[in-house]
């Protein structure tokens, strides 16, 4: 399976792990990634606020996604990423927002659609 088709259709809580150039950890809870080019499963992207993730992959591209599928055993994927391009249009990361949010709710943060190419992707547990 494609991961464009495992994150449509697969529910659980994802994890971005991002390191500032010195290599200060920093870990947070992230949606699922957005595939802009469903033939193509060596890119994707995550809207990202200006906080610090955002700012560690700047300093330093290289991040790990853990993702842990909904349910009760120990199933998911682990990606490698490196950073690549970003993108800044707010029309376009609107459109790409899987909540919905009523315009009076949202605020007035930048957001950055940041696109990564997948260097690796193991399972949740074990080798491969």
């Amino acid at each position: 399976m494609k991961l464009s088709e495992y994150f449509e259709h697969t529910r659980g809580v994802g994890v971005l792990a991002t390191a500032d150039a010195g290599g200060k950890v920093n870990a947070a809870v992230y949606a699922r990634p957005h595939f802009l080019d469903s033939d193509d499963d060596g890119t994707l992207a995550f809207i990202m606020a200006d906080r610090l993730s955002h700012a560690n992959v700047q300093a330093n591209p290289h991040a790990a996604y853990l993702f842990i599928e909904e349910g009760p055993e120990y199933t998911g994927k682990r990606l490698s990423l490196t950073r690549g391009r970003e993108e800044t249009d707010p029309e376009k990361i609107r459109a790409l927002r899987r909540r919905s949010t009523p315009e009076s709710c949202e605020d007035d943060e930048p957001r950055f659609l940041v696109h990564f190419r997948v260097d690796g992707v193991r399972p949740l547990v074990g080798a491969e």
